[in-house]
């Protein structure tokens, strides 16, 4: 048998699952939650859930995951045990016009009904239930025959894992099973049995990505991390400090940014499996994936993301120093460095927008005059940026936008929304990614083109040569 919570008299367990739900309830988990975004995105795009599927989030938080899977068209509930979170989630819900349900549940014992939901996800979330053989059994009943099943769990050997124990040397036990072996591949296939077939484990990267050094990351865990914030509580001063050193030295060792930031690699399973069903009800799972077939539409719109983000990255790669820190125009003073940043960075924002729109939902938060704020904000914040760092950037960013774009079907692409960039006329998601997230690398590539042309007509003095820089060849008269 699979570890569990040892059985307790009565009291004792409420004891523990008030404790819990206290746990979870401190700190600022909305705040906190909001820096794990991006790959949290990442995870629910690689599940390809249909857009119409009825989604329970298990765990939800302050909605991190709920929402996205909101965006992406499922249909959702997000339960958990923190009413204070839930609250948030319904906050966040509200202001971007998406129909949430957001529901206190256990998920060792789910207040919903046998095969109620096509999907069941649960991000970090789950895992930390203290009798874990109850919430797979809760996990597979609620999820229809055929429907999928997904995790997001710690790995013991991964960086939460490691600080867990960190933590776990500083604080009595708590006597229930350590909530990363929901990451340990045969304890997740022994938990779920014959319930699920199609099981697949994978071991992925979760980045943490933070504007500040790791001393202030352990500071923000501490602040807003419900787990981090009762650890400390318990401790008296001398055991607060010595649990603060032992995590700054963790996270210090563990980074890969530079200068005055933090950024660690974070390895999680991957949990996927579909609940065993009859083969009537597996033919019907096969025929709505083959419903969901790829669109030719979606993948050439993807396609030339990716060329426009490759030819700016070819010409940004052969420029020298000069180059790279001249001035854009005399209205626009960035660098051509920061241009090439600014296109690497605004890629998840595009995208995000296009998606809202697939949705069908408005998109009235992104206006003009918050694209000039955000614009100067990222100048004067990147104005060092190296090109190696930002090449690279610009790679990622552009790969990962096509990869969710060509996800997208055509009755996606086609669907139309209120737009605040258009002016709220309402603009179909195929426009918006043309617009934006594909036509950005080409626009800002030709202008970056015409400011080193002018460039080397200031030098037109020097030689009676040809100048050729990246395909831009100037006659230079001598004088």
């Amino acid at each position: 048998m699979s570890a569990t919570v040892k059985e307790k008299p009565t009291d004792e367990f409420e004891q523990l699952k008030n404790k819990l739900k206290l746990t979870w309830m401190s700190g600022d988990y909305d705040i906190f939650s909001r820096f794990m975004e991006k790959d949290a995105e990442k995870f629910y795009r690689q599940l390809n859930v249909v857009p119409g599927a009825r989604l329970l989030d298990v765990g939800c938080g302050a909605g991190q995951l709920a929402l996205i899977a909101a965006r992406a068209g499922a249909r959702v509930t997000g339960c958990d045990i923190a009413t204070n979170w839930l609250e948030k989630a319904r906050e966040r819900a509200a202001a971007e016009g998406l129909e949430v349900t957001f529901e206190e549940g256990d998920a060792e014992a789910l207040p919903y009904q046998d095969g109620e939901f096509d999907a069941v996800v649960s991000l970090v979330g789950a895992m930390f239930a203290p009798r874990p053989d109850l919430v797979a059994a809760e996990l597979a009943r609620v999820v229809r025959p055929g429907g999928l099943i997904a995790m997001a769990n710690w790995t013991p050997e991964g960086f939460v894992g490691q600080m867990f124990k960190t933590i776990a040397r500083h604080i009595a036990p708590s006597g229930m099973p350590s909530p990363a072996l929901w990451g340990d591949e045969a304890t997740v296939r022994e938990r779920f049995g014959d319930r699920v077939t199609d099981l697949k484990l994978t071991r992925r990267i979760y980045h943490f990505d933070y504007p500040f050094s790791p001393a202030a990351v352990v500071e923000f865990f501490r602040a807003n991390y419900g787990p981090m914030t009762r650890a400390f509580a318990s401790l008296d001063p001398a055991g607060q400090a010595l649990l603060r050193a032992e995590l700054v030295s963790l996270w210090s060792a563990h980074n890969l940014a530079k200068g005055d930031a933090t950024r660690v690699e974070a390895e999680y399973l991957e949990v996927t499996a579909i609940k065993a069903g009859n083969e009537k009800e597996k033919q019907e799972t096969k025929l709505r994936k083959v419903e969901r077939a790829p669109s030719r539409r979606a993948a050439a719109l993807a396609d030339r993301i990716e060329e426009g983000a490759a030819n700016l990255a070819a010409f940004a790669e052969i420029l020298n120093e000069e180059e790279w820190h001249t001035t854009v125009s005399r209205r626009d003073r960035r660098s051509v460095g920061v241009t090439v940043h600014h296109v690497a960075s605004i890629y998840p924002i595009e995208i995000e927008a296009a998606r809202g729109i697939a949705a069908g939902n408005p998109v009235t938060d992104v206006t003009w005059d918050v694209v000039a704020e955000m614009n100067a904000k990222h100048a004067a914040d990147h104005r060092n940026a190296t090109k190696a760092e930002t090449i690279e950037l610009l790679r990622r960013n552009s790969k990962e936008a096509a990869d969710v774009v060509r996800a997208f079907s055509d009755e996606e692409l086609d669907t139309a929304a209120p737009f605040s960039l258009s002016y709220g006329a309402p603009m179909t998601a195929q426009f918006v990614i043309e617009d934006h997230a594909l036509r950005h690398s080409w626009h800002h590539l030709s202008r970056i083109r015409a400011a080193l042309a002018r460039r080397l007509r200031d030098l037109s003095g020097l030689n009676d040569i040809t100048l050729g820089l990246a395909g831009i060849c100037l006659p230079i008269k001598k004088k």
